[in-house]
């Protein structure tokens, strides 16, 4: 074997570990909100889950970006965003008649393979005929122990999306 032919062997082996080896942040996940309702006879009539959809961009040297979207029209009317801080994100909109008179919050539930609860960046608060949608990185941590960055709120078709960014 010539030395251009074991060079670009060897350049096709190592792309195809770090293609194996690589985490997928490309791939979109669906991330589901479990409902839970007041702890009273006055919750109203309330979804039992609540699904959100995130998904990784490319990878890219020193940092990974994850963007979200909540189409939530089977739920509730047009969202806007009506708090922001360096932190979180909250959206509000209008509950659809149906479930005008939940009160609950939703959120990530238990994990049964670890047996503890999730963190929960991604919230809901069901309450006075509104539902709240709120982004909060407070806790939310990289590998090097830094807390991710909210880059991008804003609403889309009358739906709340976001991005969010960490450093690896």
């Amino acid at each position: 074997m010539t030395f251009t032919k074991k060079t670009l062997f060897v350049g096709l082996a190592i792309a195809q570990i770090i293609t194996i080896a690589a985490p997928n942040y490309a791939s979109a996940k669906e991330l589901a909100l479990k409902v839970f309702p007041v702890n009273d006879l006055k919750s109203g009539f309330c979804p039992s889950e609540v699904t959100l959809m995130e998904k990784g961009r490319p990878y890219t040297e020193g940092s990974y970006t994850v963007d979200g979207e909540a189409k939530l029209d089977w739920l509730a009317g047009a969202f806007k965003i009506v708090a922001t801080d360096r932190f979180s994100v909250t959206w509000q909109a209008k509950l659809q008649r149906k479930y005008q008179n939940c009160i609950a919050t939703a959120g990530f539930g238990y994990d049964a393979e670890e047996r503890t609860q999730r963190h929960s960046y991604l919230r809901m608060q069901f309450d006075k005929g509104n539902v709240y949608l709120i982004l909060d990185m407070t806790g939310k941590y990289d590998i090097n122990s830094l807390t991710a960055t909210i880059r991008n709120q804003d609403v889309k078709d009358g739906n709340p999306i976001w991005a969010w960014t960490g450093s690896d």
